[in-house]
């Protein structure tokens, strides 16, 4: 058992590391020495080259057929993490106002977390001194490590977790007002609810009707035609067009495709009846030209408002997809995915890892197998293991450097404090820095419970709590850029800085949680 400020140590040292490495990125970014081209060049060396060397390097001596069985629990433990993070970001969009531009990729920054670079450093450094066994458990935990790295290339790419920052950069700006003004209405709503339920409840009980609120539209289904057809009771006089035209008070709704419908926010007296939801989608997906709804200069005293819809001409759409060619697309997205060098590297690995006569090729001493040797004495193939050890080394420094670089980058609005919207970010980076240890604990001991993990395996146990307490990854920024078409990630960057800040707190105490736990 290690004293407290042994734990304390063994905790902190391998963050001094990763500090000075990334502090390193950090200054040669900031001295204009490492350019973004630069960047982005070091950044494609180590997805293609320097990562999957280090993977194979590790997977093929550390797997066998006896701990063959730890990929399952990993990959479960991989999968929960990513769901619990998109739930939590999702319940901070619910909350907080996010802006425009950010109310998807909020929901792939909780979600997929820094499983690269962080986690390798760290847990080399740790599972390589007391109280582990050293090399073979260094090269265990970064073969565990391969396993969350291959469930977040096949979710963030393959799957289309990548997509939701796309559709951030899709249709109209709107602006924060908006969007903080809607957020109000959609939670006054929710408190109102249980008090709307308890009065309707009461009344009922008292055999009486519950009166509707007067200064709300209510939807009315027409029954003769199904759902083809929503109506909304009104409750004021229609205003006359000239009134209409002069009112400047409108409630503005933004849709995907770029479309735009303006209706006067005061109630009208009249029933507006609107098509389905079915066939409005269907009208907008044939033109992405901006249509204003408006309501004609002679409009018939009725009861029913028809509004008129007025587009420009349309470009003919290409013929859409049957479900055939839809799956084959997404089939063909997944595979190249896989084929990508890290992906591919970890996949080819674990048959060699467990099939004995693969593996002896590469690996001396593999019990069962009689293969002979190279001239210098060692398997025939073990040049390979060589030179993916010497190139995989330069990956985890490197990788660091560039995480430094990223954070240099990010734009940090210091005069514009107040328009950012500090509640989400704060929410967020608890969420993901502080409240996911304490659920990532508790879900592997319960698994450990349970007989799920293999209450002996120490080393993967470590690592499966330790992936818990991982800020949003840099990934998102360089995607951001990608999908922003100018280059930018300023709301990113916002809230990426307090999670990187907090985690050294968080870091240190879950580690020492952890070594105290297991030993």
């Amino acid at each position: 058992m290690l004293s407290a400020g042994a734990l304390i140590w063994v905790s902190l040292r391998p963050l001094i590391r990763l500090v000075i490495c990334a502090g390193c990125g950090f200054v040669i970014t900031r001295a204009d020495i490492f350019p973004p081209a630069a960047s982005a060049g070091a950044g494609q060396i180590i997805i293609n080259v320097t990562l999957p060397c280090l993977m194979f390097s590790k997977i093929v001596p550390s797997f066998t057929s006896d701990n063959i069985g730890a990929l399952g629990p990993l990959v479960l433990v991989a999968i929960l993490y990513e769901l619990i993070g998109i739930t939590i970001a999702w319940i901070v969009k619910q909350l907080f106002w996010v802006p425009h531009r950010f109310r998807y990729g909020i929901l792939t920054a909780g979600g997929w977390g820094n499983y690269g670079d962080i986690p390798t450093s760290v847990i080399l450094s740790i599972t390589g001194s007391v109280p582990f066994s050293g090399v073979d458990d260094q090269n265990l935990s970064v073969a565990y490590v391969a396993a969350f790295i291959l469930v977040f290339f096949v979710t963030l790419f393959p799957l289309g977790g990548h997509k939701w920052i796309a559709m951030d950069y899709g249709g109209p700006e709107v602006e924060d007002e908006e969007i903080r003004e809607e957020l109000r209405l959609k939670q006054k709503a929710i408190l109102n609810w249980p008090m709307k339920f308890i009065r309707r409840t009461r009344h009922r009980s008292q055999g009486k009707e519950f009166p509707e609120p007067k200064d709300i539209e209510t939807p009315i289904r027409d029954e003769k035609s199904g759902n083809s057809t929503m109506c909304y009771e009104a409750s004021s006089p229609l205003p006359s067009p000239a009134q209409f035209a002069m009112n400047g008070r409108k409630h503005v709704s933004f849709y995907a495709d770029g479309a735009t419908t303006a209706v006067p926010t005061e109630v009208m007296h009249s029933q507006v009846c609107s098509p389905a939801a079915t066939d409005v989608a269907a009208s907008r997906m044939v033109s992405p030209t901006a249509s204003v709804t408006h309501v004609g200069d002679t409009l018939p005293q009725t009861t029913l408002l028809a509004l008129h819809t007025v587009s420009s001409p349309a470009p003919l759409s290409p013929a859409p997809r049957t479900r055939l060619g839809s799956a084959l697309a997404l089939l063909r997205t997944f595979v190249v995915s896989l084929v990508q060098p890290a992906s591919s590297s970890i996949i080819l690995a674990f048959p060699i890892a467990l099939v004995p006569t693969l593996k002896a090729l590469f690996v001396a001493d593999v019990p069962g197998t009689h293969i002979p040797n190279a001239p210098d004495g060692q398997p025939p193939l073990a040049f390979v293991m060589d030179t993916t050890q010497f190139i995989g080394a330069a990956s985890v420094p490197l990788g660091l450097v560039l995480l430094g670089s990223a954070l240099a980058r990010l734009n940090v609005p210091r005069n514009q404090w107040g328009s950012l919207p500090l509640g989400a970010i704060s929410a967020l980076a608890v969420g993901k820095t502080l409240i996911m240890p304490v659920l990532g604990v508790l879900i592997c001991e319960g698994l450990v419970k349970v007989g799920v993990i293999d209450v002996e395996d120490k080393v993967l146990r470590f690592v499966c709590i330790f992936f818990s307490c991982l800020p949003t990854a840099t990934t998102q920024v360089f995607l951001t850029q990608v999908y922003s078409g100018t280059g930018s990630a300023e709301h990113l960057s916002a809230f990426l800085i307090p999670q990187y800040i907090l985690m050294f707190i968080s870091m240190v105490a879950l580690t020492a949680y952890t070594l105290q736990l297991l030993f």
